[in-house]
């Protein structure tokens, strides 16, 4: 007799973890499945049509477990009230202290940049999420747009060609109906230029170092909240285009990472559109982030976790083109379904950086090419930037194409 579970009994323990909202097994779950080389359709096996795997009986069975939960979970974070729209903090920059400035320790003030990134990083700590109003700029934002579009067309031609590289050019929402994660490349013209995929010769710039220089270069919108939060050490841990379609489903509330106590990890989703509450706006739980509510949603409880999310402070990032939404992965969120008929295409600029206090494993694979993981701080990518004002057309070259390790000194 076959020691094998039977296929009934993984799926009951698979959707019963899932329902109850651990984090960690969650992920687990998600990479666990996520790793199989996907079919999408285009097999001529006719044992590949006729009789799906179990692994992909189970993948279906937590996508459709996963979508019943999370549909439950927006009835309840509006049974008692309705999820307002996040707005941006009123904020005043501090006044100047004596001795604190980011340039030396014996500055004798800080500039109003890094008042008001201290200022940012309070209402961040305090609400787990910030919303910053024209982060970039509106031409770069439509060009920026455009290029990453550009840029999945060429990399659904190339795993199509070749789908053992889906997991070099996507994170793990390759998977989900209608929503990825696509992984961006630093070189001059992305992966048309730097990883040598076949698409159109014009030489368009470097949209994305046009992009990053506006947001964390010098006089950068982000750059004093970064710096305020992680310092020049911190990791950059992700650099991606998050793009949802008509017909994605929602998502589950969740954690990008366990808890910690120093926040490990802040992100940014900036809007290359306005988004809508049809397009799926993502939805954070304000003050989240903490232990104490971290521990109620992953405690099993489901009648205390159903509470906690009836009594959230929801609130919905139906941002404009060019805003940003920083947020401390610990808080609880979810993004939300694109609707198949009055939604449209949501495309969303993604990257984060590591606080360097936090040691060891986070628990959370960034959506990176993994030529560029552990390799650059933000003191590294501000100095690239400036390398790109002063001339430079290709700053990020040394770090390669972001697949093939490069040669570093």
């Amino acid at each position: 007799m076959s020691s094998m579970l039977p296929y009934e009994i993984l799926r009951s323990i698979l959707i019963m973890f899932l329902i109850a909202g651990n984090g960690v097994t969650q992920a687990f779950i998600k990479e666990s499945i996520s790793s199989r080389p996907p079919c999408h359709g285009s097999c001529s096996s006719a044992t590949c049509r006729q009789m799906p795997s179990a692994s992909d009986l189970l993948y279906q069975d937590q996508q459709e477990a996963m979508l019943r939960r999370a549909l439950q979970e927006e009835e309840l974070l509006t049974s008692e009230k309705k999820a307002k729209p996040l707005e941006a903090a009123k904020l005043k920059a501090g006044p100047t202290k004596a001795g604190t400035g980011f340039g030396s320790k014996n500055a004798s003030a800080m500039s109003k940049e890094a008042r008001l990134g201290a200022e940012q990083a309070k209402v961040m700590k305090r609400d787990g999420v910030l919303r910053i109003n024209n982060a970039l700029s509106p031409s770069v934002t439509q060009k920026l747009r455009q290029h990453l579009l550009e840029q999945q067309a060429l990399v659904e031609k190339e795993t199509e060609r070749d789908s053992g590289a889906s997991k070099l050019y996507y994170g793990v929402e390759q998977a989900r109906k209608n929503r990825c994660d696509m992984h961006l490349s630093l070189s001059r013209g992305g992966v048309r230029g730097g990883n040598g995929l076949e698409g159109g010769k014009e030489d368009r710039g470097h949209v994305l170092a046009d992009a990053l220089g506006e947001l964390l270069g010098t006089g950068g919108t982000l750059r004093p909240i970064y710096e305020a939060l992680v310092t020049k050490e911190g990791e950059f841990y992700e650099l991606a285009g998050i793009i949802t379609n008509p017909g994605s489903n929602r998502q589950m509330i969740h954690p990008d990472l366990p808890f910690q106590k120093d926040g490990p990890l802040y992100v940014i989703f900036l809007a290359l559109q306005d988004v809508t509450e049809e397009m799926g706006p993502t939805s954070f739980l304000l003050k989240s982030h903490t232990e104490k509510a971290i521990n109620v949603f992953e405690s099993g409880d489901m009648e205390a976790k159903d509470d906690q999310l009836r009594k959230a402070d929801c609130r919905l990032a139906t941002i404009s083109a060019g805003d940003a939404v920083l947020f401390d992965a610990r808080i609880l969120h979810c993004g939300g379904g694109n609707d198949s008929d009055a939604g449209a295409t949501r495309v969303m600029l993604n990257f984060s950086f590591r606080n360097p206090k936090v040691q060891g494993d986070l628990g959370y694979k960034g959506s990176m090419m993994p030529g560029y993981v552990g390799a650059m701080t933000l003191g590294d990518v501000t100095d690239a930037l400036d390398m790109y004002k002063a001339g430079d057309a290709d700053p990020f070259a040394k770090y390669g194409n972001g697949i093939d390790s490069p040669v570093r000194p």
